[in-house]
């Protein structure tokens, strides 16, 4: 093929292979498009035929399948027919003669009528009779002598009797030198009261009995095989041609001789299964359906894959004939092809490379010289907020809301520079923010010039910035802050609380560490305060070797995740006066009732009181272990979380002159301020009813006792187990008061 010179255009070219003609590598792209097409056509035509001949396996074993369950629907019908026959015969006339009155006589008499029914009934090879003890009397064969009735089926204990039949399993039994295999079938003879008077067993054949139902089948085409669920064959011996891994005699086992099949057949009840030279058709059939003696057989038949070629051949030569002819036409249609793509391409290529680097993820305008959009693309339409078509043709000043001087100003730039860029604000609902950067290009072969415009909104970027400019200022104030994780570790500061702290920019310290080990060691009691109620406030005095000098105003606030737990704490600092005097042992004063104290610090507390406000004031005992519930329990964790349960739920609703404390696993303490015996006993109920509709008010005992001045708190607390005692003892109240004063017209109970 000669090469051709392209079209002559007014317009050039971008890249010199826009041209129409044919290079070496266009030639070699044919060929090898040709080269391809004969070997898709011939790996297409091989396809075809074998599918051809698979399709004629598949319908052949549809065929196939659809004989098979007819055989298999006539073989049930066909047993149960034999088993309705059976029946007939154990009630024949003769047969209840020869029960009633046995007599030889009538014993020949019945064998020689069993022996007409052998005669003129092809698949019945027997009949035999058995006494009740499952003895053989009689029959009208010695072939089966030997065989014995199942102990199952004799007796009492018997799950069949009556109308029922019992199908045995397939078996084999020499008759005449042959191996015969058969099934029998036992019909139990009752009398009136339902005892056993005999068994009557029919035998028959179960190849006969295949042969009734399709005499014709047995060919060397689709032979037909019936093997038992472990394998072994019991009909289709003596095949004119078997397989060479299939059986070929009775009793001979599928399972050994060809494992692959057998593994499919086992695993389904019916299906094909396709070898490298034939194809197998398989059905599991039920010859019973009573659950006693159901009994199920695989029906197989299968045909050579040679058979089925030998009848496809005509259909082979008229596919590879038209997969020729298919060939041919699709070379020249390729040849045709190429020629049209190299025309169209030539013209197409310009439009399509510009188009490939105008369409991208950036925002792109392409504007003339006279400021006029041209051309924009969607990623732009959508960062202006304004359709495609109406933007076009519109003044780029406009559209970007640029003032006379400014717009002046980028196109001096374009002059000199050859590009601008700089940030644009749009005066739109959105006041978006964009990214600009405009490039000057010259066209080729003309003195046009056109501006390349692309931009980016980061309109969320520069409020961020401007968010963190304000959060900035905001943490620059004069209050000391800082945030921490839930475990106290410092996060981040602002200047004033590394000033305070003498941190030097050193934030890698705990909170816990900055505060004191006061602070520390209630840190636990602190963070579950902030979990129940949002915050935690107190004073923090100045301790040995700490880093601040003033008494502090601390407020930690937690910011909870949604399961409730600390993710962020949020520390202010303020310095404050203190609220109790600097000779306070403990450095941590704040709102001791949020927190569960030591009974150490519980007296602590108490002896630090005034002796008007203990005269005021009443204390509470509550036992929380109740009898029977964990006594038996090797190890306490299960009343250590019920205490930690009503600890926190006190907790919420304690009032802040009230103080809670641990006296000992099963015990809390409660003292009471600026109350009385009444108010006392009132709140005692209403804790009660509040632990009830949280499911933790069983077995709670309160024991109430005022202040007798002068008074410890040992001597309180003597006093209010004292009433707890009475409540424990008590049939019908869990709360009961000692040493209450008389002014508060209160009775002991």
């Amino acid at each position: 093929m000669s090469k051709h010179t392209a079209v002559s255009s007014s317009n050039s070219l971008l890249i010199s292979s826009q041209a129409t003609h044919w290079s070496q590598q266009h030639i070699l792209s044919l060929l090898s498009q040709l080269i391809i097409l004969l070997i898709a056509v011939f790996i297409v035509t091989s396809m075809v035929v074998n599918l051809g001949e698979r399709r004629l396996q598949e319908d052949w074993a549809d065929q196939r399948y659809s004989e098979l369950q007819t055989v298999a629907s006539l073989a049930y019908d066909k047993v149960s027919f034999l088993q309705f026959r059976t029946q007939i015969i154990a009630k024949g006339e003769l047969l209840r003669q020869y029960l009633q009155n046995p007599s030889e006589k009538l014993q020949l008499k019945t064998i020689e009528n069993w022996d007409s029914l052998t005669d003129n009934i092809p698949e019945l090879l027997g009949l035999a009779l058995f006494n009740p003890q499952g003895q053989l009397q009689f029959a009208t064969t010695g072939s089966f002598n030997n065989m014995q009735l199942p102990a199952a089926l004799l007796g009492s204990g018997r799950n069949m009797g009556g109308n029922d039949i019992y199908t045995s399993p397939m078996a084999f039994t020499p008759i005449d030198g042959i191996l015969e295999p058969y099934f029998y079938q036992l019909s139990w003879i009752e009398n009136p009261d339902q005892s056993i008077k005999g068994y009557l067993v029919t035998y028959n054949s179960i190849v006969k009995l295949l042969e009734t139902i399709k005499p014709a089948f047995f060919n060397q085409n689709s032979p037909l095989l019936m093997l038992d669920t472990q394998g072994f064959l019991y009909a289709g011996a003596n095949q004119p041609a078997p397989l060479d891994n299939m059986p070929d005699a009775l009793g001979a086992s599928l399972k050994q001789s060809y494992p692959e099949l057998w593994r499919v057949m086992a695993m389904n009840n019916f299906g094909q299964f396709h070898s490298h030279d034939s194809t197998f058709v398989y059905l599991k059939v039920e010859l019973t359906s009573q659950y006693e003696t159901k009994r199920e057989y695989f029906l197989l038949s299968y045909i050579r894959h040679d058979d089925i070629a030998a009848r496809y051949a005509q259909w082979r030569i008229v596919i590879i004939i038209a997969g020729c002819l298919i060939a041919l036409l699709a070379s020249l249609l390729i040849i045709l092809r190429h020629r049209f793509v190299l025309e169209r391409r030539a013209k197409q290529n310009s439009v399509q490379l510009s188009n490939g680097l105008f369409n991208s993820e950036l925002s792109c305008l392409i504007v003339n010289d006279s400021g006029r959009i041209q051309s924009i693309n969607a990623k732009a339409a959508a960062a202006l907020s304004l359709p495609a078509d109406v933007l076009k043709d519109r003044s780029l000043q406009r559209v970007l809301h640029l003032d006379d001087e400014r717009f002046n100003h980028i196109k001096e730039a374009l002059t000199h520079h050859k590009q601008w860029h700089g940030e644009i604000s749009l005066e739109t609902l959105n006041s978006s923010m964009l990214q600009t950067h405009i490039r000057s290009k010259k066209c080729p072969n003309s003195n046009e010039h056109y501006w390349l415009v692309t931009f980016e909104d980061i309109t969320a970027l520069f409020e961020s910035q401007r968010q963190a400019y304000l959060y900035q200022l905001m943490s620059s104030g004069a209050v000391a802050m800082a945030l921490t994780d839930a475990s106290g570790l410092i996060i981040k500061c602002n200047n004033q609380f590394d000033h305070l702290m003498s941190l030097h920019g050193d934030t890698n310290i705990s909170i816990t560490e900055l505060l004191g080990d006061e602070l520390k060691n209630q840190w636990q009691n602190i963070t579950a305060q902030i979990s129940l109620q949002g915050e935690w406030t107190a004073q923090v005095m100045p301790f040995n070797h700490s880093r601040y000098d003033h008494c502090l105003k601390t407020t930690l606030a937690g910011q909870l995740t949604f399961e409730g737990d600390i993710e962020y704490l949020i520390c202010t600092f303020e310095e404050t006066t203190p609220a109790v005097s600097t000779q306070s042992n403990s450095n941590v004063i704040g709102h001791r009732s949020a927190i569960v104290l030591r009974l150490n610090e519980l007296e602590n507390y108490f002896f630090k009181l005034s002796e008007l406000t203990k005269e005021h004031s009443s204390l509470l005992v509550m036992d929380i272990n109740p009898e029977g519930i964990f006594s038996n329990m090797g190890n306490m964790s299960q009343l250590e979380k019920r205490q930690k349960d009503i600890e926190l739920q006190l907790l919420i609703e304690l009032p802040l002159n009230y103080q809670i404390a641990q006296w000992q696993l099963g015990k809390l303490v409660i003292l009471l301020t600026e109350t009385n015996a009444n108010s006392a006993h009132q709140y005692a109920i209403n804790m009660l009813q509040s632990l009830e509709e949280k499911n933790l008010g069983e077995g709670i005992n309160i024991g109430i006792a005022s202040y007798l001045q002068p008074q410890s708190l040992d001597t309180y607390l003597a006093n209010a187990e004292i009433a707890l005692k009475r409540a424990k003892q008590s049939v019908d109240q869990n709360i009961c008061q000692a040493f209450t004063r008389p002014t508060n017209n209160q009775s002991n109970h």
